[in-house]
């Protein structure tokens, strides 16, 4: 089965992580990096802890396939995906920039590239992304009703 790296804060899971968690699913062995507390502090002002953030991926997982995902903490942009064998990376316009960079550094390595699979933003009410970002400041909820 083929192998899919996925990863990001998932701070306030939301309809857009779930459309890239559920994208990453249908192509095979998924393995969930997960932002560490203190790289996630260096993003953004307002996080939710690792382990609550864990506990809403492994929640979610595990209502979505029946089984536990296996998350691993990334305490850098490319986690795994530098030395483990991947067949898939899946994205978001937002992180497309990181999966590029990842390939070019797997080239210089001598690796071979992963098949990157962009899936696009999950919209709010107002036509704009939703983000964990605009859920911490009271705009919309996770799935982008405007408040």
């Amino acid at each position: 089965m083929a192998s899919v790296a996925i990863g990001g804060t998932f701070d306030v899971l939301h309809d857009g992580h779930k459309a890239l968690l559920k994208k990453a699913y249908t192509l095979g062995d998924v393995i969930i990096g997960l932002v560490s507390d203190e790289m996630a502090r260096k993003k953004a002002l307002v996080v939710n802890t690792y382990q609550s953030r864990k506990k809403a991926v492994t929640v979610y997982i595990k209502a979505l396939t029946g089984t536990d995902p296996l998350i691993v903490a990334l305490n850098d942009p490319f986690g795994p995906t530098l030395e483990e064998r991947f067949d898939y990376i899946v994205v978001s316009p937002e992180t497309l920039a990181v999966a590029k960079k990842i390939n070019a550094l797997r080239s210089q390595r001598g690796l071979l590239p992963i098949k990157i699979v962009c899936v696009n933003f999950v919209l709010a009410q107002d036509g704009k992304p939703i983000s964990s970002t605009r859920i911490h400041n009271g705009e919309i909820d996770a799935h982008g009703v405007l408040l």
